[in-house]
């Protein structure tokens, strides 16, 4: 028996782990290259993952609503001939081939500071004497997971001080709590005798009821409970809210729904606010930034892809209009249709979520008068979009009914002034108060 060990792979940038949904084969199970094998649902999508290569299941290392690792075995195959020799060969390509485990979410990671840092010469067989404790190394381009680097953070660890022992020389949690261990034991060695040591605050968990139900974080909702939790941690929030009197942007959609119908897409009020933003990114490039805290760099993105905040089942995903600045108000609203059926049915492909570069959320019905939305880390600001309504309005002298809807936008203030806040806002409320200038500005 030849076995071959299948390890999950890297499937979309930043993904460190993937929870089973459902297997679709079986041990015992003859399969064929690339047939169906398992579901497994991300913090960013729901892919179907096949059969590297043909042969017989043999084992499957998880059962459904286990959270496997990236690189780690998913399942083993018996594939028949080849020797110990090719198997080992096989194994150390398909580990080469899943990157997973060494991707960090924040930018700046490139690919050279995924590779594994090179062994050390061994030391000399003999030695006069022990040579004295050298400094720990440092590397500056540390590779770990965002959960790792929050817990570094909240143990006041310098990741670039931390060997890993991970895959390509990932940090683990392991190694960052052994060197805080470390650390507190040097503290404690250089502390006069009798100093107190300080207490960490008390962390009480909730009190258990009978009648409670737990369901453990996980996939998407893991995601979403870590990123907004990094976001409101990490970028100093301010909102920024105003109204935008709109009755001539229902005037130009009712006018071109039916083009919309022609092309066979449902033309709602977001692909106009879309362009709206693309036009007022173009004016303040600025707020199509990232941020890169582990290098305190502002990254100026060279495409504009908006991100468009989309409720489903398992929670809010983000799916992404890509270069959305080079779309027709037709195109985006397709590419918006796509994207939200997608979403809503757990079919979002990898390549549609993540990297965007700006995000609108819209409440519609729902939007209440105004919300202070969490800015999408490490992008610098959100608009939050809220329900149109029929309100008195002022036309010169009179008094007339007519169309109102609040915008809501949050910004990390740490890179965005209030002043250049409010001149975006008011480029975007400015496009939609008078639509016929986006056809002016459009390129």
């Amino acid at each position: 028996m030849s076995k071959f060990e299948f390890k999950l792979p890297d499937i979309g940038e930043g993904v460190t782990e993937g929870e089973i949904v459902s297997w679709l084969v079986a041990v015992g199970d003859q399969v064929t290259e690339d047939q169906e094998m398992v579901e497994v649902m991300t913090d960013k999508a729901t892919v179907t993952i096949g059969a590297p290569k043909s042969g017989t299941i043999t084992e499957l290392r998880g059962a459904v609503g286990d959270v496997i690792p990236v690189g780690d075995t998913l399942v083993v195959f018996d594939v028949g001939g080849g020797g110990d020799a090719a198997t080992q060969g096989e194994k150390k390509d398909v580990a080469a081939s899943a990157v997973g485990d060494i991707k960090e979410d924040l930018p700046g990671t490139s690919e050279a500071q995924q590779k594994p840092a090179a062994k050390p010469a061994a030391a000399p067989a003999a030695a006069v004497a022990p040579a004295p404790a050298a400094a720990a190394p440092v590397n500056e381009q540390p590779l770990a997971a965002p959960a790792t680097r929050k817990l570094a953070r909240e143990l006041g660890v310098d990741l670039r001080e931390v060997p890993g022992s991970g895959s390509a020389g990932r940090i683990t949690r392991e190694d960052v709590e052994g060197h805080a261990g470390g650390q507190k034991s040097a503290a404690s060695a250089a502390k006069p005798a009798g100093a107190p040591a300080p207490q960490p605050l008390p962390v009480s968990a909730p009190p258990r009821a009978a009648q409670d139900t737990r369901t453990p974080i996980r996939g998407l909702r893991k995601r979403i409970y870590e990123n907004m939790a990094r976001s409101k941690r990490t970028a100093a929030h301010f909102t920024y809210a105003d109204e935008v009197e709109c009755t001539k942007l229902v005037e130009l959609r009712s006018r071109t729904k039916g083009y919309g119908d022609e092309a066979g897409v449902k033309l709602t009020f977001l692909p106009f606010i879309v362009k709206a933003v693309v036009s007022a990114l173009r004016k303040n490039p600025a707020l199509n930034t990232w941020v890169d805290d582990t290098t305190m760099e502002i990254v100026q993105k060279g495409t504009i892809d908006i991100g468009i905040a989309t409720a489903t089942d398992a929670g809010l995903m983000v799916p992404v209009v890509r270069n959305a600045d080079r779309l027709s108000i037709i195109e985006t609203a397709r590419e918006i249709d796509r994207l939200a059926i997608d979403a809503r049915n757990g079919k979002t492909r990898p390549e549609d979520v993540g990297g965007s570069t700006f995000t609108i959320t819209s409440l519609g019905k729902l939007g209440g008068l105004f919300a202070t939305p969490v800015v999408n880390y490490p992008e610098v600001a959100i608009l939050g979009v809220h329900e149109m309504k029929k309100k008195p309005i002022v036309v010169g002298d009179e008094i007339k009914i007519g169309h109102v809807m609040v915008l809501s936008l949050s910004f990390d203030h740490r890179i965005i002034d209030g002043h250049i806040g409010a001149a975006f806002a008011q480029d975007v409320i400015r496009l939609l108060h008078e639509p016929d200038r986006l056809l002016v500005d459009m390129a």
